[in-house]
This record gives C-alpha cells, sequence and structure tokens, in this order.
C-alpha cells in the first residue's frame, strides 16, 4: 500500500504539469479564438463586411472547439506522461481535432454559399441564371458536406487498429461485398444519380413553380433523395428524386418565369363587345401586375343561352398572374352589373296564353 502511494506521489509533479499544458492550451485556444472575432466584429463594424459577419455566424461555435484542441495539440509534446496515457491522450486529442476541422470545414460551406446568395439575389424579377447556380450550388455543397463527414469519420475509425483488420478483410472481398451493398442500396444509388442528373441537366431549379400531383407550388429544397415543394397553401409536398426523371409534371418557369392567363365570361348575347374589350385594356393598363405583352379578348364559344368570352392577360411569373386574373375577373363583373346589367346571363322563356276566338279568350 505504502509503495502504490509513494508511486503515485512521485508522479503527482508530472500529472499536475500535464494538466498545467492542458489547461493553458485551452487557454491559448479561447483567447485565439475571442481576439480573432472581436476583430471580425470591429471591421464588420467599420467595412459593413458580409464575410465577416458570416463567418462570425457560422464559425463561431466550431472554432470555440477546434481552435482550443489546435492549441492542445501543439502542446501535446510537453506533457509530462508515461507512454501509455500518454499515447491514450495523443489519441483523444487527435479525433477531436479531426472532428472540430470537420465540422468548420462543413459550416466554411455555408459561408461561402452566404457569399454566392449575397452576389446573386434569387429574387430579382429575372432570375433564371440564378435559380440554376442555386440548384447546382446547393446539390454540391450537400455532397461536399457528406464526403466531409465520411472522411472525417473514416479516419478515426481507421486509426483504431481493429477497423484497419476488418477494411482490410472487406478489401479482401470487395467484389461480393459491392455486389450485396449495390443490391441492398439501389433505389438510394437512383436517387443520388437522379439527384446528379436534376442538379446538371436541372428539369427543376430551386424557386421553379411546379404543378405535381394536381398541386401548384415552388421548389424548396432538393435533397440527396427528395424534392421539397411549398404548395400555395403553405403545405409541403415531399416527393422522391426518381419522380421527376420518370414521371411528367408541368413547369411553369422552365425557360422564363413569364406566363398568360385566361379569364373566362358567361354573358347574355347582347353584351357590347367592344366595350368590354376597352374595359379590360383600362383595368391592365391600371394595374402594375400587368406585364404588357398579351391583351386580348374573344368570343371563344356560342351556347344556347350564353356567349362565352375569354380575356387571355400576361405577367411576369405565377403569382402575379395569379392576381391579375382574379383582378380582371372582378373588374369586368363589375363594369357590367354596373353599366349592361342586362348582358348578364339571363333565362328567356315564351309564355303562351290560351287560344282567342274572335275577341273573348276561351278557358
Amino acid at each position: 500500500m505504502n509503495e502504490r502511494l509513494a508511486h503515485l506521489f512521485s508522479h503527482f509533479p508530472d500529472v499536475v504539469t500535464g494538466l498545467a499544458v492542458l489547461l493553458g492550451g485551452l487557454a491559448v485556444g479561447l483567447l485565439v479564438r475571442f481576439v480573432s472575432f472581436g476583430l471580425l466584429r470591429a471591421y464588420d463594424r467599420r467595412e459593413d463586411s458580409a464575410l465577416a459577419r458570416s463567418v462570425g455566424r457560422h464559425l463561431r461555435a466550431a472554432s470555440a472547439w477546434f481552435l482550443p484542441v489546435l492549441a492542445v495539440s501543439l502542446l501535446l509534446p510537453l506533457v509530462p506522461l508515461p507512454p501509455k496515457p500518454f499515447e491514450v491522450l495523443r489519441r483523444v486529442v487527435e479525433f477531436t481535432l479531426i472532428l472540430t476541422f470537420a465540422w468548420g470545414l462543413i459550416k466554411a460551406l455555408d459561408v461561402a454559399q452566404d457569399l454566392v446568395q449575397r452576389r446573386y439575389q434569387l429574387g430579382a424579377p429575372d432570375n433564371l441564371r440564378v435559380r440554376k447556380l442555386f440548384t447546382q450550388l446547393q446539390f454540391l455543397k450537400k455532397l461536399a458536406a457528406s464526403l466531409v463527414a465520411f472522411v472525417a469519420v473514416g479516419l478515426v475509425l481507421m486509426s483504431f487498429e481493429t477497423v484497419r483488420r476488418l477494411g482490410t478483410g472487406l478489401l479482401t472481398s470487395a467484389g461480393i461485398a459491392s455486389v450485396i451493398v449495390g443490391f441492398a442500396a439501389q433505389r438510394s444509388i437512383s436517387n443520388l444519380l437522379a439527384g446528379f442528373q436534376i442538379a446538371f441537366t436541372q428539369p427543376i431549379r430551386i424557386d421553379d413553380v411546379l404543378v405535381v400531383e394536381g398541386e401548384w407550388g415552388r421548389v424548396e429544397e432538393i435533397t440527396f433523395t427528395y424534392v421539397v415543394l411549398s404548395i400555395w397553401d403553405e403545405r409541403r409536398l415531399v416527393l422522391p428524386l426518381n419522380y421527376f426523371i420518370e414521371k411528367p409534371f408541368q413547369n411553369w418557369t422552365r425557360t422564363s418565369a413569364r406566363l398568360t392567363g385566361a379569364i373566362f365570361l358567361q354573358t347574355d348575347y347582347t353584351v357590347p363587345i367592344d366595350a368590354l374589350r376597352a374595359e379590360l385594356r383600362r383595368l391592365l393598363e391600371a394595374s402594375p401586375l400587368w406585364d404588357q405583352r398579351v391583351c386580348v379578348l374573344q368570343v371563344t364559344d356560342s351556347k344556347e343561352r350564353t356567349l362565352e368570352l375569354r380575356a387571355l392577360v400576361s405577367a411576369a411569373n405565377a403569382s402575379a398572374l395569379w392576381d391579375l386574373r382574379c383582378l380582371v375577373r372582378e373588374g369586368l363583373v363589375v363594369f357590367l352589373q354596373r353599366e349592361f346589367p342586362q348582358s348578364l346571363p339571363r333565362m328567356r322563356a315564351e309564355v303562351a296564353g290560351p287560344p282567342v276566338v274572335g275577341s273573348v279568350a276561351v278557358d
């Protein structure tokens, strides 16, 4: 017992020194982080830098771990520990450094995305090229983040001797393993290939307006396996990537966001077409939603009791077109009610009285 206590006390100064070195390394890393982000904030206040704001927002948490661990790893040779405890400590620091560095790289992708989004505005009126860029950027960002995470976890696992031996055995039987994995992950691989195809051939893009499964909405997100469609009533329609490769759908913004829409009216045969056409022109010229491309009013059908009128109007995008169609429909109906109420649809009937003989009606 006394020998054990003597042995422990003999290493006590080394333990204290090791703790001091580790705590000192952590303090140095935190100090470097504090000073670095303080300088970033000062630079942002002076220059209004989007890069400084983005770095501060995305890398703040990752740097709080990475910089102290990096400082500890640099000071690790100064820790006076026996070989086995030192090796355990070195492994822990190495694993933490790899994982925190990978975390920082993934968050750096968010910084790059912020800079691209600041340079190219998705909300611009003519944003076709921007939507193409954002679709590819989102897919490549997810792919890069997945590769970074995969490599980081692989480096950590491969540092264990048992895992290395397992990896060697798997490589030996790579042919059989690839066949098994291919069958097991067939759907996942096909979705991944569909993601590459969508990202670069772009049948759909971020912010495209689609009609899918009878639903109207905008493409909100494209992942490795599915597409999220934001429906007009704030629901979300989630569809697998393969859907957009294998099935037909409507893309209203494939080459341009501009659209033409129709408004149908049922009127009486007495309707003054020219007056209604002039009112349509007046309504469109008074509305900022109209893009001044299409203004047409035609009689498209004549039925037994009514005429069918079709007004064609155009707008810069689908949302503006919907509002413009509603505005024109309401305006034309109000115009007919106010100026030509007799031109609204009416039911006509002929009432025959009793036969008349001479000047006397016969009952």
